[in-house]
């Protein structure tokens, strides 16, 4: 059974963790502004001498999503706590594809993410080595059956996926993201590396979370909580997120039954 925190709020339960995962969007901002009740939820953290760590799944490294956070006012202390699933990708791709040749799909405000080694970016899908997807084209941002075609004769490449969501809201606009890409790419037969929630090693890069109760918190049973439960942390909906006509209508069990997630607990939005 899913308890509702939107009386007790997060205070309730702090003491019972030592480690919390809050996502990025849909919880602390909506694209266009910072959730002032969420800023107070990670300063009384701090001040509770707990860790946190900002994971999202944005496609880009570090540095990149603390400058757009700067500019929707986030202070630097809380800045500071960012992961992406970006760095985590990034850090994968030294390692191993240094030196391969690869296909970028997304638009251009994700090439921060290769910014070291684009002189290994092609123009040819047919001729290179990897598919790196951060997102969708500009010019084709809502049209899957695009990707579906330029897929159809290379789904021998190896796919890349740095942010795995299939949709996110930009203030009151819904958008798909790089995990609808990818999910044709497989659907079709292609093999998919993914990096970001729910697969392990975005966490565990983020921080050193051995032998702590841990408390996931976001707003996307696919990502959020599933990963939350792949991990076996705790978890925390924010409701009022991608999946609020869901819940509207059918409510939290129903839902969440659906998705197969288990959700610890919920609150409209989160809040101290």
């Amino acid at each position: 059974m899913t308890k509702n925190l939107d009386k007790e709020g997060l205070s309730s339960i702090i003491d019972e963790y030592q480690l919390f995962y809050v996502d990025l969007w849909g919880v602390v901002h909506n694209g266009v502004s910072l959730h002032q009740k969420a800023i107070k939820v990670l300063n009384e953290i701090t001040k509770k001498k707990k860790d946190y760590i900002l994971l999202t799944n944005a496609p880009r490294p570090n540095y990149a999503v603390k400058s757009f956070l700067e500019k929707l006012g986030m202070e630097k202390e809380i800045r500071d706590h960012v992961f992406t699933s970006g760095e985590a990708a990034l850090n994968y791709l030294k390692k191993n594809l240094s030196d391969e040749s690869f296909f970028h799909i997304g638009p251009p405000r994700d090439f921060d993410l290769f910014e070291g080694f684009k002189k290994n970016k092609l123009k040819s899908l047919e001729r290179c080595d990897y598919i790196l997807c951060t997102g969708l084209f500009d010019n084709h941002d809502k049209d899957l059956k695009y990707y579906k075609d330029l897929f159809e004769n290379n789904l021998e490449k190896k796919m890349i996926c740095t942010n795995p969501d299939l949709i996110v809201d930009r203030g009151g606009t819904r958008e798909l993201c790089a995990g609808s890409v990818a999910m044709v790419f497989a659907k079709m037969g292609g093999e998919v590396v993914y990096f970001g929630k729910p697969y392990p090693e975005v966490y565990n890069q983020s921080i050193d979370n051995r032998n702590k109760k841990i408390l996931s918190i976001g707003d996307n049973l696919n990502t959020d909580i599933k990963g939350a439960n792949l991990l076996n942390f705790d978890s925390l909906l924010i409701s009022n997120g991608v999946h609020k006509k869901e819940i509207e209508e059918k409510g939290i069990e129903k839902i969440s039954k659906s998705y197969e997630a288990i959700c610890n607990y919920i609150q409209s939005e989160l809040k101290w």
